[in-house]
C-alpha cells in the first residue's frame, strides 16, 4: 500500500501555530495528505507539561497525528537561553519530522515575527545574511522548511482564529524583558509602531531586500571561489587581485564553507588586514580550527593539528 503524502506543522500551542495546524488540516484532508503536529517541550517553564498535553489532545481531536520531544539538558552558564532553545527546537523538529516521514515542515511565523527578527539582527550589527531574517522556504537537513504565513499580518491570523473560535496558550517568556525579543515586544515595539504605523511592513520589506543582496553575494562568491580554490585552500594571489568588497565576500564564503558556520567578524577583519601582509607562515585562531598562511595559500586546519607557536595570534 502506498504511503500517503505527509506534512508536519510545528505546533507550540500558541495561537499562531494552533491556527496554522487548523488551517493545514482543512486544506490537507481533501487532498488525502496526512498532517502531523510536532511539539517540542523545552523544559524551561512549569506550564510546559500542560502545553504538550493540550497540543496532543487538540491534534488528535482534529484528526492530526502527534509527535513530541522534550529537550535534554539546559543552557550552560552564560549561554543565551533563547539561542539554546532555538537550536534545540529545530534539531528536535528535524528528528521528529524524519521519524514521521514528513519531508515538509510548516512554521507559523508571520510578518510581525519577520520584522522583529530584522530589527533584532540590525541591533546586533548583522550583515546581509543576518538582515535576511527568516526565509519563506529553505532546504535544510534533507527537509523543506516553509513559512506560508510569513507575509501575512498578525491581524489576519487573529481574525482567522476568531472566525474558527481557536484559542492558544500564552507563553509568558515571550514578554519576559530578560530576553531580547521580550524587551523588544514589551518596551520598544509599541513606541516604534506608534511613531511608524507601517513598521512591520517596512521592516519585512527590508528583510526581502537583504535576502536579494545576500543571494547575489552568494552567487558572486561561488563564481570567485571557482577560481580561487586550490583543493580546500584559498590562493592568495588571485584573492588579492579582487576588489575589497569581493575579497571580503569570498573570504566569508570560504570560511563558512570550511567551518560549517558563519565566521566571526573579528576573524574576517583580521584576515583581511593581516593575511596580505607578508608571505611568511602565519596562523590565526578560528572556531575549533586554525587558519594557516603557507606557500601563498590560506588553509583551515583542526586546532589540535596545529601546534601553538610564536606566530599564533589570539583574537
Amino acid at each position: 500500500m502506498a504511503v500517503p503524502p505527509r506534512v508536519a506543522v510545528a505546533t507550540s500551542g500558541g495561537l499562531d501555530s494552533t491556527a496554522l495546524l487548523h488551517c493545514t488540516l482543512a486544506q490537507a484532508r481533501p487532498l488525502g495528505v496526512e498532517v502531523w503536529a510536532l511539539h517540542v517541550h523545552h523544559g524551561l517553564m512549569p506550564e510546559a507539561d500542560a502545553w504538550q498535553a493540550r497540543v496532543r489532545r487538540q491534534a488528535l481531536r482534529w484528526g492530526a497525528h502527534f509527535a513530541g520531544e522534550r529537550l535534554a539538558g539546559a543552557p550552560a552558564k552564560g549561554d543565551s537561553v533563547e539561542a539554546w532553545a532555538r537550536q534545540g527546537r529545530y534539531a528536535a523538529l528535524a528528528r521528529l519530522a524524519r521519524e514521521a516521514g514528513c519531508p515538509l515542515v510548516l512554521l507559523a511565523h508571520h510578518r510581525r515575527d519577520q520584522a522583529e527578527t530584522w530589527l533584532l539582527q540590525a541591533l546586533r550589527g548583522a550583515g546581509a545574511a543576518g538582515l535576511s531574517a527568516m526565509p519563506r522556504q529553505a532546504l535544510r537537513e534533507g527537509l523543506v522548511w516553509a513559512r506560508p504565513w510569513l507575509e501575512q499580518p498578525r491581524e489576519a491570523i487573529e481574525a482567522y482564529a476568531r472566525r474558527h473560535r481557536l484559542r492558544g496558550v500564552h507563553d509568558p517568556s515571550n514578554d519576559d524583558p530578560r530576553f531580547a525579543r521580550g524587551r523588544l515586544r514589551g518596551q520598544v515595539w509599541p513606541v516604534l509602531q506608534a511613531a511608524f504605523p507601517s513598521l512591520d511592513t517596512v521592516l519585512a520589506t527590508a528583510a526581502r531586500h537583504a535576502q536579494s543582496a545576500q543571494a547575489l553575494a552568494e552567487e558572486v562568491a561561488q563564481a570567485d571561489l571557482a577560481v580561487l580554490l586550490h583543493g580546500d585552500a584559498l590562493r592568495l594571489a588571485p584573492w588579492l587581485a579582487l576588489t575589497p568588497s569581493r575579497r571580503a565576500n569570498a573570504l566569508r564564503a570560504w570560511l563558512a564553507l570550511r567551518l560549517g558556520q558563519g565566521a566571526p567578524q573579528t576573524l574576517v577583519d583580521r584576515l583581511l588586514a593581516e593575511a596580505p601582509a607578508g608571505s611568511a607562515p602565519a596562523r590565526w585562531p578560528a572556531p575549533g580550527a586554525v587558519v594557516q598562511r603557507r606557500r601563498g595559500e590560506l588553509r583551515l586546519l583542526p586546532a589540535a593539528a596545529t601546534p601553538t607557536g610564536p606566530r599564533q595570534r589570539p583574537l
